[in-house]
């Protein structure tokens, strides 16, 4: 099985992610990691054990940054203040504070190993400064984040993840780590509706899923104006299941970390005649809906 790392700030999209990889089967997950960017540290990594306590799985959870490397956190606002409105856990979580030498360990062990990142990449960034030689074990990043030809739902044209640290996002985007991005352009085009979750007869997940998901969409319609559930991070796990079922591109692609009106944007070279750079980054255009939504229901409910 593809050996992964799964970095992570839940969340409610990252809690799903977290569900379709467990209950998949598909991976060895070596690790979970929290980082600060939903909410903060406390509460992503809160929920992460939240989340794992649904599957009683022994996946080690080691909590990481909890702040960006040069900014202020920034919270979403979609996901309430517990992080994961609906559930709201209230356990006193383990911080282990040691994120980035974990995933350091796990590389040194290890060959070949994916490292899923649904948050800030203010973990990934730590890892690739102290340890750059680590790359070549590094068998490649698997990244949600970004918009390309569509406008950012953090500014206008910045992705939440990239915005919160941008200053992680450039230097992950400047590593030498063969790079696939699952952009908002993708995520925008595949929204589920309540309809959809009633499908869901997991009896230990069901429930846990429905009170997630109404305020969800909720919250996603009365600040973005989507009435439905984006379901980001779970499409970048899916990605890894079904990339048959995606669409991608390649662009170099540069992350802004000074713009007064485009901070945080992922700045791809879009002209027919790109510069002499070439291509950096495979980016997941299009994720085919129906597919995502049949196989995620049937995943869950296995």
């Amino acid at each position: 099985m593809r050996k992964i790392i799964i970095d992570t700030d839940p969340g409610h999209d990252d809690a799903l992610a977290l569900m379709l990889a467990i209950q998949s089967k598909a991976f060895d997950i070596l690790a979970i990691t929290t980082v600060c960017g939903n909410s903060s540290i406390e509460n992503t990594t809160r929920n992460a054990e939240y989340i794992l306590s649904l599957f009683n799985s022994k996946i080690p959870i080691y909590s990481g940054a909890d702040k960006p490397l040069k900014r202020e956190l920034i919270r979403a606002v979609v996901h309430g203040t517990s992080g994961l409105d609906g559930i709201n856990p209230t356990n006193e979580p383990n911080l282990t504070n040691n994120a980035s030498e974990k995933i350091i360990e796990l590389l040194e062990n290890n060959n070949d190993i994916t490292i899923v990142t649904l948050g800030p990449l203010t973990n990934i960034a730590k890892v690739l400064l102290k340890r750059p030689d680590l790359q070549n074990k590094i068998k490649e990043f698997v990244i949600m984040g970004g918009a390309i030809k569509v406008s950012g739902n953090k500014n206008r044209v910045a992705e939440f993840n990239f915005f919160v640290d941008p200053d992680a996002a450039n230097i992950v985007f400047k590593s030498n780590v063969n790079t696939i991005l699952v952009p908002l352009d993708a995520c925008n085009t595949v929204e589920m509706q309540l309809p959809d979750f009633e499908r869901i007869v997991n009896p230990i997940l069901r429930e846990p899923i429905l009170k997630m998901m109404n305020p969800f969409i909720k919250n996603i319609f009365d600040n973005e104006g989507t009435n439905a559930a984006l379901v980001y991070d779970a499409l970048t796990v899916y990605y890894l299941l079904n990339p048959n079922a995606c669409t991608i591109e390649k662009y170099n692609i540069l992350i802004e970390t000074k713009g007064d009106y485009t901070f945080g944007m992922s700045v791809a070279d879009l002209r027919k005649k790109p510069d002499s750079s070439g291509a950096n980054v495979n980016v997941v255009m299009n994720i085919d809906k129906q597919s995502f939504i049949n196989d995620f229901i049937r995943i869950i409910n296995t």
